[in-house]
């Protein structure tokens, strides 16, 4: 069945299907996301399996798939979800696409609210402020952990569970030590105190008991938080946890209430975060039960957890529809005891963290001897002229929508707006020809895509951004101005696989800039960034700091660090001096990138954009790859790339977005 970009006017969800030794099965993103469309009873979106050719009739048929999934051959996905990784939703427009695991969950969480008001339970999933999951894997160690590390931890268990029964992964041990962490969670004041007034009764009852001689008591509690957490999903109301309570646990201080422990992944709530977690959990205790039950008693935490889950309204029945039967495995006998000393999940975790883990020192001093280190070294920051200073955007006959005046800045701000697009918009004007597509990198509302998309009409324009509220709004206004040549992702960056041939950043805070300049590398193409928030640069999965070989040799990690945390100092508020101080820091720090890139064989410029005074953090890179703008790649070696990337096993595709 072919997909047909032009005639479907409803959102469309898209998900994967692979191959391991010769059989089909579900990846584990794809049942998570099974798992929840059951669990909200969600009817907003058309669902297509996504397959290669050689997938037959028969081996679909053996899949776990409701009825009124369709299917859908690779090599017929529309052009946007070839972008991107699965899985992935596009709007009814067929312009604005959604990839990756969170973003896509939470998307059907509020389609599922929009579509039906009435389904509280579902909208609770979003936690408190309605933020679950909602940073993104690259800033976010507990998004990377439950969207990244835990699946692809299992999917690597799975395809040889025999050979990894002897040592839990780190992921699994982060987060069986993570449920014994006390909870924090809003307004918990009350919650504690009502723990510490029924185990004041408990103690009493047993007093008593043991005073007549009945020898110790039988009855066990179920527990406040567990309670908690069940009327919050049964009824739209505070738990009885929020009653007043007597005057003498009234006068108790807070820190001399009992903590509250997990009852889910991010405490007292059943939210997304269990969601993504239990198809994962699911298929990796069945895996220990069959081949290591011995290894069940290292994560007590983690089996209670999976039994309380079982206890949320609606879940056994999604997850029975899912193919999944969700039975608490058994514990042998001899492997009941808490598992304590080398071999205790704490024990092994910190194992792996000092094996990864080097030691931190403090900052020292200023930037000065790390700048006099750098001179004598023969290293000092180099700023190219720039090529074009006065050019400028004809802003008095562009329309109204595309100049920043007409949103919510003052003045002044728009203003410098202006100028700071002036200045990319003259780069990648540059660099670009006609048939080029151009991505916009952390694109927010879209001022430099607009303005890029109305300039460059024969180019097409691609605007990548997390948050959703920004992207919406992007294409609102492109909608307005009636631009074709403009299409939108909200992902993560490396949720993005598709060609281009320049890559462009407006102030991409900390590591963004290096991420956009990775991506841009990786796929040969031209790059103008300017960077921002060099305070916020730190180590991260993907690279180290310093980037280059010559920094490398010069720096340490903590000099380079110095270097950026005084980066950020150039507010005009503060003194001359130690404003000029700052603009050589971010000079050095993007020299360090700029030879990162030249490593690749990039011929690179840093230059000031013009005038100064458009913004504080005013550097601005331009990179060209060894033989121009990215050449072109035909649609048949499109084919074969993106049919390579379906094969690969999912595990493999998890790794790649954590190494």
């Amino acid at each position: 069945m072919k997909h047909n970009e032009k005639k479907e006017q409803h959102l469309s969800l898209f998900l994967e299907v692979c191959s391991q030794n010769e059989e089909l099965r579900l990846p584990l993103h794809t049942s998570i996301v099974m798992f929840l469309l059951s669990y909200c009873e969600c009817k907003s979106f058309k669902v297509f399996m996504v397959y290669t050719s050689s997938c037959s009739d028969a081996f679909r048929s053996q899949l776990p798939v409701p009825v009124g999934v369709s299917w859908v051959q690779l090599e017929d996905l529309p052009q946007l979800v070839r972008s991107c990784r699965l899985p992935a939703a596009v709007d009814e427009s067929g312009r604005l696409c959604r990839a990756g695991l969170a973003v896509v969950l939470r998307h059907i969480i509020i389609k599922t609210t929009e579509e039906d008001p009435s389904r509280k339970d579902v909208l609770e999933l979003l936690g408190f402020k309605k933020t679950c999951l909602k940073a993104c894997a690259e800033v976010s160690k507990w998004t990377r952990l439950c969207e990244i590390g835990i699946p692809s931890a299992v999917e690597e268990h799975l395809l040889n569970p025999t050979n990894q029964v002897n040592r839990l992964p780190p992921s699994i041990l982060t987060l069986e030590q993570r449920l014994a962490e006390p909870v924090k969670v809003h307004n918990d004041d009350k919650i504690r105190r009502q723990k510490l007034q029924e185990q004041r009764l408990r103690e009493n009852e047993e007093k008593q008991i043991c005073e007549a001689s009945l020898g110790p008591s039988s009855q066990t509690s179920d527990g406040l938080e567990l309670r908690a957490a069940l009327a919050k999903l049964s009824v739209d109301s505070a738990p009885a946890a929020a009653t007043r309570g007597s005057s003498e646990i009234r006068k108790v201080k807070t820190t001399a209430l009992p903590p509250l422990e997990h009852v889910f992944a991010e405490g007292l709530y059943f939210t997304l975060t269990d969601v993504v977690l239990l198809p994962c959990i699911h298929q990796y205790l069945c895996s220990l039960q069959s081949h290591a039950a011995r290894t069940l008693h290292q994560l007590p935490r983690l089996l209670r957890w999976y039994s309380r889950v079982r206890e949320v309204p609606g879940v056994l029945k999604a997850a029975k529809d899912c193919g999944m039967i969700l039975t608490v495995p058994q514990v042998p006998t001899s492997s009941l005891q808490e598992t304590s000393g080398p071999d205790s999940p704490v024990s092994l975790l910190q194992q792996e963290e000092d094996e990864e883990t080097t030691p931190q020192l403090a900052f020292v001093g200023g930037p000065r001897p790390t700048m006099t280190k750098l001179k004598e070294n023969g290293i000092e920051a180099i700023f190219t002229l720039h090529p074009c200073p006065s050019w400028t955007l004809p802003w008095d006959s562009l329309p109204k929508a595309i100049n920043p005046t007409e949103g919510k800045m003052s003045n002044i701000r728009s203003t410098r707006k202006m100028q700071q697009l002036n200045n990319l918009v003259a780069m990648v004007s540059k660099l670009a020809s006609p048939g080029c597509t151009v991505v916009d990198f952390c694109s927010g509302t879209g001022h430099v895509g607009i303005v890029l998309a109305h300039t460059l009409p024969d180019c097409q324009i691609i605007l990548i951004e997390n948050k959703e509220e920004s992207l919406v709004r992007a294409q609102r206004r492109s909608t307005e101005l009636g631009l074709k040549n403009i299409s939108f992702f909200q992902a993560n960056l490396d949720y993005f696989t598709g060609l281009f041939h320049i890559g462009v950043a407006l102030h991409a805070c900390g590591v963004a800039t290096d991420m956009v300049l990775g991506r841009c590398i990786q796929a040969r193409a031209a790059f103008v960034i300017s960077p921002c928030c060099y305070g916020f640069i730190q180590n991260a999965v993907k690279f180290t700091f310093p980037k280059s070989k010559r920094f490398q040799e010069t720096l340490t990690h903590k000099e380079h660090m110095i270097l950026c945390r005084f980066a950020d100092q150039t507010a005009v508020q503060l003194p001359p001096e130690r404003r000029l101080i700052g603009k050589h820091c971010m000079g050095l720090v993007d020299l360090d990138r700029s030879w990162a890139a030249e490593a690749h064989g990039y011929t690179v410029q840093v230059m000031t954009m013009e005038p100064e005074s458009c913004s504080t953090k005013n550097n601005m890179l331009v990179g060209r790859p060894p033989q121009g703008i990215a050449q072109e790649i035909g649609s048949s070696q499109l084919e074969t790339l993106v049919h390579n990337r379906s094969c690969e096993c999912p595990a493999e595709r998890l790794q790649d977005n954590q190494s």
